[in-house]
């Protein structure tokens, strides 16, 4: 899967992932009577008005993009319909050739995580039948209980030939009260929070959790790029010119574009010299684009065509830092 990734890259020629983050106030008015029309102002009525909302957006973006990646805790505040919807919105977005990042950020231990990643990644035996859940193509996946949290993971990423993305470096204002936290290697090799007293070898956390994603790529190649990739936000270039150089071979998957501040200049550092390695993130900036005084002349009736319109302005803004590169 990640060879079908970098190969939808390349073909759309950008590094973008349209972030599917419904949230009742993006859906227009009309869109949301139309489904209260038949569900009534419960739950599936919500729901059915997202999925109308996913899929007029998909319709309009689908051949501009190579992936999509749905936040599953938009869907899942509707409860079980909320749930179906997220999954025929996988399933719909796959129907028109996209790759889907499922952003679960799942991650436990033993046989909890091989359950998350069976449910998402992979299948379960029923009888005679094998049956698949979400089936996303890669999932998010928080690294902070360990090893044992994360390598269920890849055992499924291994076997189905998809990929997950490790959170490393997250968007977030408040990520450094942990992720930046300076870490002292002992003379064991094993690591302990920093004492005061740096040395050369001080590093903050992140970049431990960087080098044990390179490690776990290591043994799941694709043809250039590992299955597993990581999360490192775009509102921190100089922390992604870091982990690009530790992470060769992990594709990064880059949220903070536009709404939360990240812009094309911030991300050139992601990038391999071949021009890929990264895929940039934006979700409200796009899904909610007509809701912005730049396409406020779309209307909410045409609320996906300035969705069109913002995903082709990002396009571009990432272009031109490439040619300033």
């Amino acid at each position: 899967m990640i060879n079908k990734l970098i190969r939808n890259i390349q073909k759309t020629g950008a590094p973008i992932v349209v972030g599917l983050d419904p949230m009742l106030s993006y859906i227009p008015e009309h869109l949301q009577k139309q489904a209260y029309a038949e569900y009534g102002e419960t739950l599936k009525g919500a729901a059915e008005a997202v999925w109308l909302f996913n899929k007029e957006i998909i319709d309009h973006i689908h051949d501009l993009i190579p992936a999509v990646k749905p936040q599953i805790a938009m869907y899942e505040q509707f409860g079980v319909e909320g749930m179906i919807v997220f999954q025929r919105t996988v399933e719909y977005c796959k129907s028109k050739g996209l790759v889907v990042i499922g952003d679960v950020k799942r991650g436990d231990i033993g046989s909890t995580s091989e359950a998350y990643a069976v449910g998402h990644l992979g299948g379960v035996q029923v009888g005679s039948n094998f049956c698949r859940g979400f089936d996303e193509d890669f999932i998010t996946v928080n690294p902070y209980l360990g090893s044992d949290g994360v390598k269920p993971f890849i055992k499924v990423c291994k076997e189905e030939k998809k990929g997950i993305f490790v959170l490393v470096k997250t968007s977030n204002p408040s990520s450094g009260e942990f992720q930046d936290r300076i870490v002292k290697e002992t003379a064991d090799g094993a690591d302990k929070e920093d004492d005061g007293q740096n040395t050369a070898k001080d590093r903050p956390l992140y970049e431990i959790v960087g080098e044990k994603v390179a490690e776990w790529g290591a043994g799941c190649m694709g043809d250039d790029y590992s299955y597993v990739g990581a999360v490192v936000g775009a509102t921190y270039p100089e922390q992604g010119r870091i982990l690009r150089k530790i992470m060769p071979k992990a594709l990064i998957l880059v949220p903070g574009y536009g709404a939360q501040g990240g812009k094309g200049a911030d991300l050139v550092h992601f990038f391999n010299e071949d021009g890929l390695g990264a895929i940039v993130n934006s979700s409200r900036g796009i899904i909610a684009a007509y809701k912005q005084e730049e396409y406020a002349k779309y209307g909410a009736e045409s609320f996906a065509e300035a969705s069109r319109a913002a995903v082709a302005a990002m396009k571009e803004d990432i272009a031109g830092a490439f040619a300033k590169r």
